[in-house]
């Protein structure tokens, strides 16, 4: 029994060295926080060669019963900060009272944490705060990934027994469609085999999800014209010289050829992650066939601060300006315990990591898991051009799940929604 034991008491052993830190106040937020927020890192791989940095805030409602989320930022490679600040997390950029170099933070009326426990994750290696300890442990991809979270996760609520209890989400957006379902898989397929400690997972949440890269970017097309950024003729046009394929053209098809290049003239100019919010035009581009295709990065926030106050026009990616503000403040910094190790300029999203992309398509992920006892929930928005809804549509219809109600606008208290 004792050989048995012995592997699970250095797990633990490990968890017990790395010291949590309690932060009750940020820089720029007036006041002490209203719950509970948590720092540390966490150390996953061969002999803990990655360090996972994560931030976890309590429920504002009841922390023992509410529901344990693990919240998963996309791209790959954007900082778990994204989440917090921008998505469902507890606090926003105060833009109405923030001036110059010293932003301010408000709560977030709409956080999750209004009902849930949040870990917000820097889930691989080289994002915003989590690190290695060897160059070797940089190169990481999708399967590495998920074993990490894995191990992570295990790590974690052992630290935490008291969460053992919570029912437990895997949440994410974006790029972390690729991982999530891979992720739940593992964590159900390690219950059944009875690896400690059980998780008391119940489901996974995604937001416009990546499934399958080259379909979803295959449906760019279509939901261009569904929303009359492309004409009819056009999509016709392309529809029928590209044959249906837009991704792997034939050089010597001219026709097709040239239907793109007009595709692209018509979205060049379009914010991919809103349509309808102007895009930052300081970041020159090259002019290259086929370039609807291309993955939009995110606007050169430095050129954006760089700019002068009087000059900048409002744009999606302004923002952020605030973040890089905030976050690369050394009082931030210490506020929230990091390593000293990790103390180099901090970007929003790092677009430079060694990773590979080696899973091509999730969606076999989810038919395993729709046939398990699990919940999940699956929304978009409708007006993200980069991972369209009508790619999402297509891989669940795939499913074959049984329909128990039909399509219906979305109303909260009275009015449309969606």
């Amino acid at each position: 029994m004792l050989h048995l034991l012995l592997p699970l008491l250095l797990f633990i052993s490990n968890i017990v060295q790395s010291h949590s830190a309690i932060i009750e106040s940020l820089l720029g937020f007036l006041g002490d926080l209203p719950l509970k927020l948590e720092t540390r890192y966490v150390g996953a791989g061969e002999l803990e060669e990655v360090q996972l940095f994560y931030y976890f805030l309590e429920s504002e409602r009841s922390p023992e019963d509410d529901p344990l989320l693990l919240w998963l930022t996309g791209s790959p490679g954007c900082s778990a900060l994204s989440g917090l600040l921008f998505q469902i997390g507890l606090l926003r950029f105060d833009y109405s009272n923030s001036s110059g170099n010293k932003p301010l933070l408000k709560l977030n009326l709409y956080s999750w944490t209004k009902i849930a426990n949040i870990i917000f994750l820097d889930a691989l290696v080289g994002t915003e705060f989590s690190y290695a300890t060897t160059g070797r442990a940089y190169n990481s991809s999708d399967t590495s990934s998920l074993a990490q979270m894995y191990e992570f996760l295990r790590k974690w609520l052992l630290a935490h027994p008291k969460s053992l209890a919570n029912p437990f989400y895997i949440t994410g957006d974006s790029y972390s469609g690729i991982v999530v379902p891979i992720i739940v898989q593992e964590v159900y397929d390690g219950n059944e085999a009875g690896h400690e400690p059980l998780l008391n997972l119940k489901g996974y949440v995604q937001g416009n999800p990546v499934t399958c890269k080259e379909k979803d970017i295959g449906q760019r097309i279509r939901y261009g014209h569904k929303m009359a950024l492309i004409s009819d003729e056009l999509y016709e046009s392309t529809k029928t010289d590209c044959k249906g394929d837009y991704m792997n053209v034939d050089p010597t098809n001219g026709a097709c050829l040239a239907d793109l290049e007009m595709v692209s003239l018509c979205l060049e100019t379009i914010r991919w992650p809103h349509i309808l919010v102007p895009r930052c035009n300081v970041m020159s581009r090259d002019h290259t066939r086929l370039k609807w295709s291309r993955n939009i990065l995110e606007e050169n926030i430095v050129d954006i601060i760089s700019m002068s106050q009087q000059s900048r026009l409002w744009c999606g990616d302004y923002n952020y300006l605030y973040s890089y503000i905030w976050a690369n403040d050394m009082k931030v910094r210490e506020g929230r315990h990091i390593r000293e190790s990790t103390k180099k300029e901090w970007n929003r999203c790092n677009y430079s990591l060694s990773y590979t992309k080696d899973v091509l398509n999730s969606a076999v992920y989810h038919r395993y898991l729709s046939k398990k006892s699990l919940r999940a929930l699956i929304y978009s928005g409708d007006h993200d051009l980069g991972i369209p809804y009508v790619a999402t549509l297509d891989w669940i219809r795939s499913l074959n799940l049984t329909l128990l109600a039909s399509w219906s606008p979305w109303f909260v208290e009275g009015q449309v929604a969606g």
